[in-house]
């Protein structure tokens, strides 16, 4: 009978190739079993939500929960080719029309301030803002049409200023709630004040920046917001393997099919967003940051609230904010 020889390389890599699957699989059980899942069965009939980005990923997941609610759901899309087939999916599948797509192209000033003109004169009410959508580049350095670089004109600028420009309705509607997707990514970056237009600056870091500016921005906006009974809160949906990934280039395309068996799914990615735009538990929390449906700390230096000031100040610069445009 033949023994099994530690000492062969066989069979050394065997055992090492075991070990790392049983790692690996003991992971995966471990992330499912501390999956954070709305537990809120509430109906959200009456209300109006805006989701961005809702053509696709998390925010496609997102708009056809709030659908099957019985919300009526604006997508807010810049691809509206697949935005009219994502629409026609959830329409169907839930039975919902008060399904509705309108432009918007976050990158764009002119645009957020045609889709917010949009909204004022069709909507008479907006109970949930989510800013879902996002843009993240791993090389290739671009600029907006505003001259802001690309990235973070998407995943800040164009928030913040969309933002602004429905609050008053989103105060008339109160009790009504804004919704921010950020990232655990900020942990690996920070934004430098000195320099808000990055236009230099690696793209693929500055998606981590932009995640920083959007918890911070939340801090902020809540701050500002108490005692209108208008919430803001943002979180970390998980690592989501969803559209925001498409521009990884070759060859780092080959470990991230690796990392990738490790990802919610996109349904699962959108269970905290859905959990901050209908769970009554989450009532009247405003400023606080969520993740698996849950509060969760954040580091010290993004809860700093003297840098979310200024930021916010500079940041009202350069989306433009006249006298005539709402206050926040």
């Amino acid at each position: 009978m033949s023994s099994f020889v530690w000492d062969s390389p066989i069979s050394i890599v065997a055992y090492v190739i075991t070990a790392i699957a049983v790692f690996l699989s003991i992971f995966k059980y471990y992330l499912y079993i501390t999956l954070g899942k709305i537990t809120s069965s509430r109906n959200m009939e009456g209300k109006t939500v805006i989701v961005t980005g809702a053509n696709s990923g998390i925010g496609k997941e997102t708009a056809r929960d709030l659908a099957k609610r019985g919300a009526r759901v604006i997508m807010a899309c810049r691809n509206m080719e697949t935005a009219a087939k994502a629409r026609d999916e959830i329409v169907k599948e839930t039975g919902n029309n008060n399904v509705f797509l309108k432009k918007l192209d976050l990158s764009s000033q002119a645009s957020i301030r045609e889709f917010a003109a949009d909204v004022l004169k069709s909507e008479t009410k907006l109970d949930v803002l989510i800013h879902n959508a996002g843009f993240a580049e791993t090389f290739k350095k671009s600029k907006s049409v505003d001259g802001i670089e690309f990235t973070m004109a998407t995943n800040h600028y164009g928030p913040f200023l969309l933002t602004h420009l429905l609050i008053d309705l989103l105060k008339r509607s109160a009790p009504s709630r804004i919704v921010i997707v950020a990232s655990e990514l900020y942990r690996f970056a920070s934004v430098d004040l000195n320099n808000l237009n990055p236009v230099n600056s690696l793209p693929g870091y500055l998606y981590y920046v932009s995640k920083c500016a959007n918890i911070m921005f939340t801090r902020e906006l809540a701050r500002r917001l108490e005692g209108t009974n208008v919430t803001a809160n943002c979180l970390h949906p998980g690592m989501i393997d969803s559209g925001i990934w498409r521009n990884v280039p070759f060859p780092l395309t080959i470990p991230m099919a690796a990392v990738k068996l490790f990802f919610k799914t996109n349904e699962e990615g959108a269970q905290t967003s859905l959990h901050l735009a209908c769970s009554t538990e989450v009532e009247g929390v405003s400023g606080k940051y969520f993740r698996d449906c849950k509060e969760a700390g954040l580091t010290a230096g993004i809860s700093d609230m003297e840098k979310a000031k200024k930021l916010w100040e500079e940041s009202v610069k350069m989306v433009k904010l006249t006298d005539k445009d709402p206050k926040i």
